[in-house]
């Protein structure tokens, strides 16, 4: 149940549509001078050496963050996001910031970070990338607990990200049981969900629960680099979004077309839905 390490797949298409969300997100949120929580569920290492024999032996980032590097689209958002991952990087790619690492870049004295992370390799490697920040926090813990330990937060304003590893189908679905339970708590926060798709019928049955729970304004967002098979691993990804901003979804109507055209074969495709309105 601990086997997977993000290490090997850091900077691929997959991060890139969930961290850009993840960035256009916080960055909204810290537009109001009020403090808020990030919690951030399955935080992995953090940050990656794309030169590290695990990042080596897939090089999943020269289908991702490198095909990107040099982006001079007309995509704001997308230009951004290249900026923020180079603010990590010299003049060359060489490390990919995983999503407390974009947090931490985000978050401000007054807001709080929640990290949390089983793989015990992990943990270490994301204490030490974390530390020196008394807002923000790691945790070895199961990070669908902890979520629900922390809401409602003190604040009254926070931004939750579940990303679980998938490696066991029952995941899809209890990512959406404690998101609804998260949000039966605390109606009022941002909630974002990455998923895989490797089974579309696993997807949809995730979107439908979520549809049919109650909650009201969901968005989702997906990136297709190739058409759905039920043969060779992951297709696609999404990320879907609870209470969004009002402005994401301009903006990922933006990126999703620049996306699919540097990162997707000729059969990829991309999602942009509001899947329950407001």
């Amino acid at each position: 149940m601990l086997s997977y390490r993000h290490s090997f797949h850091a900077g691929n298409p997959a991060d890139i549509l969930k961290h850009l969300v993840l960035s256009q997100v916080l960055e909204y949120m810290t537009r109001k001078e009020t403090g808020f929580d990030y919690i951030d569920t399955h935080s992995g290492a953090g940050f990656f050496e794309l030169d590290s024999a695990d990042a080596q032996k897939t090089q999943e980032y020269l289908d991702g963050i490198a095909k990107l590097w040099d982006y001079q689209g007309d995509s704001a958002a997308l230009r951004d996001y290249v900026q923020l991952i180079k603010s990590f990087n010299g003049d060359t790619l060489s490390f990919y910031p995983g999503s407390p690492k974009i947090a931490e870049h985000h978050l401000r004295r007054q807001d709080k970070g929640w990290f949390f992370e089983l793989h015990p390799k992990d943990l270490a490697l994301l204490q030490q990338n974390m530390q020196g920040k008394k807002s923000l926090r790691v945790r070895g813990e199961d990070g669908f607990k902890g979520l629900l330990a922390l809401v409602p937060p003190a604040s009254k304003r926070a931004v939750v990200l579940m990303d679980p590893p998938y490696e066991i189908k029952t995941d899809y679905q209890q990512a959406a049981t404690m998101i609804v339970k998260a949000h039966k708590r605390f109606a009022a926060g941002t909630y974002m969900i990455w998923y895989p798709v490797v089974s579309r019928s696993r997807i949809d049955l995730l979107e439908q629960t979520l549809i049919d729970s109650g909650m009201r304004n969901i968005q989702l967002f997906e990136l297709a680099t190739e058409q759905d098979t039920e043969q060779h691993g992951m297709t696609a990804s999404g990320m879907i979004v609870i209470n969004p901003p009002w402005t994401l979804k301009k903006s990922l109507d933006e990126v999703l077309p620049e996306l699919v055209k540097h990162l997707s074969k000729a059969s990829g495709f991309y999602r942009s839905e509001q899947l329950v309105p407001e």
